[in-house]
């Protein structure tokens, strides 16, 4: 099989063509958000310009053309990751799709002492909507420890499931050692002991082929904004029980089949979780990005990233006084470091003057980096759209970062 030709594939993204205070951007912060292809924007574009409407309401033509243009994104997204449609919720993102699951699917189950398992990795995202149902109900959330390599402690895991835990929460990719969770494993050792597991896939998604059926999780989040698709985009996969039996987390249009001042009828599974105008223009931005990913391939997609990891682990780890956070065996093209003696903020802030964009600070992870013992760190995340030689000129801006700083 042919190679994709990644000189071409980069030209497609308008953002990666300008200038930083005078310098070739070198973009290294795709596990913030992914640039976007000239055809998403596209997409959005003649959405605004050409059919703007309403989606589920009108008969028209521009109705109809909106809701089927709005709808494609459900299909193409359940293709892409091995599920059915009617089991894909669209929804504002990943933070949106697990409180979903925490209002709707959990907090009607909790009682006082009930457990929620949550591994020390996790976004605040996965953290703060179970914390909030603790403090409901009395229950309490408890970490699934990790190793000093930044990976999952599985034997501890293992011991920590009991009747009492209600749900496990884990990231299928750590936003911050780039660590791939043994999501299967987990979720096979959850459903030996009865127990529902959700899965944060936002920085699985993009990176990987990822086959949810496969996985043997109860619910699995993503967003799109990370999948080279708009922001304000995402999807909750919930298996179709679960979806038929949870109420819905917001009332108002387009969720119901009927409505009286005496009672309401709500629509069927996935609709009746979609209460309101959606984000139309975004969810058909998200529906090219999809064609777009699938157009070069997620396991090529896959071993560019790895080989742009590989050769950017080698040059970093020749820079003294470096250190890397994370060195699981099974790893995706994300690198946070610290440089001995000098401040995340402040190699960033340098970095950024040679046209080169990281990001620094705690990346929404505050456990983890107390777990490491560091208040920051900065993090470069690697996209196919990278280059050997935008590596090379992080690792010269770190050079000379590090000497003035010195």
């Amino acid at each position: 099989m042919t190679a994709p030709d990644w000189t071409a594939i980069r030209a497609d993204f308008p953002t990666l063509q300008r200038q930083v205070h005078g310098k070739p951007l070198v973009y290294l912060d795709t596990a913030n958000t992914s640039q976007k292809p000239r055809a998403v924007v596209e997409a959005m574009d003649a959405y605004y310009s050409q059919y703007t409407a309403n989606v589920s309401r009108a008969v028209h033509t521009l109705g109809a053309e909106a809701t089927e243009a709005y709808e494609s994104a459900r299909t193409k997204l359940a293709g892409l990751l091995k599920v059915r449609a009617d089991e894909l919720v669209l929804c504002s993102g990943t933070t949106f799709a697990i409180n979903l699951v925490a209002y709707s699917y959990l907090l009607p189950k909790l009682q006082p002492d009930d457990v929620i398992l949550v591994s020390r990795m996790e976004h605040h995202a996965n953290i703060v909507p179970w914390q909030l149902m603790a403090e409901r109900t009395g229950a309490k959330v408890e970490v699934i420890e990790i190793l000093q390599d930044g990976t999952i402690d599985m034997d501890a895991f293992a011991a920590q499931l009991r009747p009492q835990v209600k749900l496990v929460a884990v990231a299928h990719v750590s936003n911050v050692l780039g660590t791939i969770n043994p999501v299967r494993e987990m979720a096979k050792l959850s459903r030996k002991h009865g127990i529902p597991m959700l899965v944060d896939g936002s920085q699985a998604v993009p990176h990987m082929p990822v086959d949810i059926s496969s996985i043997g999780c109860d619910f699995y989040v993503f967003t799109g904004h990370k999948m080279l698709g708009p922001t304000g985009t995402g999807a909750l996969w919930a298996k179709a029980a679960h979806l038929e039996a949870m109420a819905p987390f917001i009332g108002g249009g387009e969720m119901i089949k009927s409505v009286s001042f005496e009672s309401t009828t709500f629509n069927r599974a996935p609709y009746k979780f979609e209460a309101g105008t959606p984000n139309i223009a975004g969810f058909i931005g998200l529906a090219a990005a999809v064609d777009y990913l699938q157009a070069i391939g997620l396991d090529a997609i896959a071993t560019r990233e790895r080989e742009l990891l590989e050769y950017a682990t080698q040059q970093l780890q020749t820079i003294d006084g470096l250190r890397i956070f994370g060195d699981a065996a099974d790893k995706a093209s994300v690198i946070s470091f610290a440089i001995d003696g000098t401040h995340a903020h402040d190699l960033a802030t340098m970095l950024d003057i040679e046209g080169i964009a990281v990001r620094s600070g705690q990346h929404c992870a505050h456990p983890l980096l107390q777990f490491y013992g560091v208040s920051a760190t900065c993090r470069a995340s690697l996209a196919f759209y990278n280059t050997e030689a935008e590596v090379d000129a992080l690792v010269t801006g770190l050079r000379k970062v590090r000497t003035l700083l010195a």
